[in-house]
């Protein structure tokens, strides 16, 4: 296919000679793209953090992985934080959460100097120690903040609350099947 001796491009010699190409029509929901199989989303438990660039670090992770983060603020003069924080720890480290889409976890040293200057306590409304607090979204979840030690120190308690804040996902809320976040639960309204 030449015209006047302009010579065919390379495209136009390719398709000259390529065979229809079939294309088989199939539900969207059949086709796969991987022969591997899917892997679960595993728990991440991170250093304490002993300043804001590490605390923002871990935000960053857990914002991009879509994965809440979990606090667990304490001192180091606190004797219920020294009971807590291995607690919660052995949760996270034996797998709980991980079937709902994983959580990140780190202790947070409120009486570092670096922590204290940075005003990390002021920003997060953390008032007494052991607090727990998740993160999704970069955003503190105030409305599901746990600050009573005997609650913290309850192993069922525990594995309940991080089993919901883990099925948050990004998304904020409540962590559990559609319920009402802090300003619907304030004006009367669920989301």
């Amino acid at each position: 296919m030449q015209l006047l001796g302009v010579r065919p491009s390379i495209a136009q010699r390719f398709l000259s000679r390529a065979k229809p190409v079939v294309v088989r029509s199939q539900p969207v929901s059949c086709l796969r793209f991987s022969t591997s199989r899917q892997v679960q989303a595993s728990n991440q438990i991170h250093s304490p953090v002993r300043n804001l660039d590490q605390f923002h670090t871990y935000q960053l992770l857990s914002s991009s992985s879509r994965t809440p983060l979990l606090t667990l603020w304490t001192t180091s003069w606190c004797s219920t934080c020294r009971v807590v924080a291995p607690l919660i720890q052995e949760l996270i480290e034996s797998g709980v959460g991980e079937a709902e889409g994983g959580v990140g976890y780190c202790t947070v040293e409120y009486d570092a100097p670096d922590v204290m200057s940075a005003g990390l306590g002021l920003t997060y409304m953390i008032n007494s120690v052991p607090t727990l607090l998740s993160f999704d979204a970069g955003e503190a979840q105030v409305e599901t903040k746990v600050t009573d030690g005997r609650r913290l120190a309850d192993r069922k308690f525990l594995e309940e609350w991080i089993r919901n804040e883990a099925r948050r996902h990004g998304n904020r809320g409540s962590g559990g099947p559609g319920g009402p976040n802090l300003l619907g639960r304030l004006f009367g309204m669920s989301t």
